[in-house]
């Protein structure tokens, strides 16, 4: 019943715009039931957001198929995600990448995740709680940069951490409205900034007396 379901939302991703195969095709190894709570297992595969631990949102499916889609990963890159939330993110991206280095501020939120990695035996996925909004600078620099929560404005730390001809994509504005998609290549010491569409996601929040 899943794997259909599973099927049938793939279709629905190709029919919003999801064109790259690559990302369709992680998505579609990746089983979204393993990270939503139990009594939510049958809306796994509903192209929807659905609720986790901690206030947070595992983020609707056609979401995480256009950022992916939008970072043009290659096997041999490196990734950085801030906000692991469920797992989610970084298990698609895992899929698509050499190495993906994930943040998460909730430490039951990161304690969970790690353990869907390892069920699912995820070996390249590094994961750590702590500050997010001050990046992985000592993994740096990053091939890719994804964040999955909203921040004001573009961090310079991350931008930062990006190799040249690096990508980051990010929503950008406040947290009462809809936020804009924006994908940011870094140049040498210019980047330039694409906007990609509205999408609503929870902030980018700092956590004091984390690293």
């Amino acid at each position: 019943m899943l794997d259909i379901a599973r099927l049938r939302l793939t279709m629905e991703l190709r029919g919003s715009g999801v064109t790259d195969a690559r990302a369709l095709g992680a998505i579609e190894k990746t089983p979204r039931e393993a990270f939503v709570p139990e009594h939510l297992h049958d809306q796994a595969y509903e192209n929807v957001a659905l609720p986790i631990d901690c206030g947070q949102t595992i983020s609707q499916p056609l979401v995480v198929a256009l950022m992916t889609q939008a970072l043009d990963v290659g096997e041999r890159m490196t990734v950085l995600e801030i906000g692991t939330g469920s797992g989610y993110q970084a298990a698609v991206l895992a899929h698509l990448c050499r190495r993906v280095y994930t943040i998460e501020r909730h430490a039951e939120l990161h304690r969970v995740a790690i353990r869907r990695f390892a069920a699912l035996r995820l070996n390249t996925i590094v994961a750590r709680c702590g500050n997010g909004a001050k990046g992985w600078p000592e993994a740096a620099p990053f091939d890719r940069i994804i964040v999955t929560c909203a921040a004001p404005v573009v961090p310079d730390t991350l931008v930062d951490q990006l190799r040249d001809d690096g990508v980051l994509v990010l929503p950008v504005g406040a947290v009462d409205r809809t936020q804009e998609l924006v994908r940011i290549r870094r140049t040498g010491t210019s980047t330039t900034t694409e906007r990609l569409g509205g999408v609503r996601f929870v902030p980018l929040v700092p956590s004091e007396g984390k690293p």
